[in-house]
């Protein structure tokens, strides 16, 4: 694929605060890459730079291989969507979707031809004589998505756009929203703090925390090969233990030696051990490789979602088998369930169900400069 946009050594500060600390990352056509991190982490700085709504400290914007670090938003070949779609409550849908063509003087054939085009795209043709505000949130936000893409940008920016739209509805429009992108080749950044969405609908995800990247990749690499305790949490759940990495394709952590597929790792040197939930099989006390007592159970629909005490370290186990609280149950691990990392400064702050810490978390976030 060919790299249209390049960030190279990119900082930037506000008011003092380091917001981004010399990135790099490279953007290609016709890919839907996803900024993907907590608040706070980077993610929309980092899209305000490729808009033009900012300007970097230090590092340089390539666009095609042209600096671009102070080109106005307006002058680059970039339309974004952002949480509040900005929609005119005095125009029509149509119109709505037409005003980029009329400032830019188009052909009304022209502009009638397009609108049209767009409409059907994002599935709105018969609600091209509805005032905006008489539209639900989904349909105003393909109102905002029709408009952005009328001109056909080389690149939509995408900031959480589906931020304030009910469950089902968001889910929904994941799956138009990539469709969208594969019917129309402009390369999508989206920016989102929700897991499930950036798994969902990426072709690449770039994890960020504390205004660095801290993992690219592809959704399936992302999620079963996190290359440190912070993404192994921040995607999906993960038990993440303490271990000894005693040679290749041997661990121990709980008191027992289990065999991995890993290899690379000095012998005894300390790594974290990842486990997800949904890859712990549930045994006979007598028959597992560690054993512990039930101490939560939760009906999530299609499984269950169980707490266990396993030395005083909580592990979370996804299951459909039925466990009741204080149950004491063996737990068997195959070695493609193991996963070695090496240790970091985020190794011991995560992995440990004592308490739903990520809930708490996001509960008293008071927000910030992201």
């Amino acid at each position: 694929m060919k790299k249209i946009i390049e960030l190279k050594n990119i900082s930037k500060a506000f008011d003092g605060e380091l917001i981004l600390d010399n990135i790099s990352l490279d953007i290609y056509d016709n890919e839907f890459i996803t900024l993907l991190g907590p608040s706070g982490c980077g993610k929309t700085t980092t899209l305000r730079l490729i808009g033009g709504f900012e300007q970097p400290d230090a590092g340089d914007i390539l666009f095609m291989g042209e600096r671009m670090n102070h080109t106005p938003p307006h002058k680059r070949n970039v339309n974004t969507v952002f949480q509040k779609y900005a929609l005119f409550p005095h125009l029509n849908v149509f119109e709505n979707v037409a005003f980029p063509l009329r400032e830019r003087r188009v052909p009304k054939k022209e502009i009638h031809e397009k609108v049209h085009e767009m409409l059907s795209l994002v599935m709105l043709e018969s609600f091209a004589n509805r005032r905006v505000t008489s539209l639900s949130g989904g349909q105003q936000q393909r109102v905002a998505i029709a408009r952005a893409l009328i001109n056909h940008p080389k690149v939509l920016l995408l900031d959480e756009p589906l931020g304030a739209l009910d469950l089902k509805l968001r889910k929904d429009m994941q799956q138009e929203l990539k469709k969208i992108q594969k019917s129309t080749g402009i390369t999508f950044i989206f920016v989102t703090h929700d897991q499930e969405e950036a798994l969902s609908m990426s072709d690449t995800i770039v994890v960020m925390s504390e205004g660095k990247i801290q993992q690219i990749g592809a959704p399936s690499d992302i999620y079963n090969e996190p290359v440190n305790a912070f993404v192994a949490d921040f995607i999906g759940e993960s038990n993440i233990i303490d271990g000894v990495m005693l040679e290749n394709y041997k661990v121990s952590f709980s008191g027992h030696i289990f065999t991995c597929l890993d290899t690379g790792f000095a012998q005894g040197e300390p790594v974290d051990v990842v486990v997800r939930p949904e890859d712990v099989d549930i045994v006979p006390e007598s028959e597992g490789m560690l054993c512990g007592v039930v101490t939560q159970v939760t009906f999530m629909g299609v499984h269950n979602e169980i707490i266990v005490d396993i030395g005083g370290f909580k592990w979370m186990i996804q299951t459909t088998d039925s466990v009741n609280v204080d149950e004491r149950i063996g737990i068997y691990l195959e070695p493609d369930a193991i996963h070695i990392m090496k240790k970091s400064k985020y190794s011991g702050m995560f992995g440990d169900y004592s308490s739903y810490s990520n809930e708490l978390d996001e509960l008293s976030d008071p927000g910030g400069e992201e």
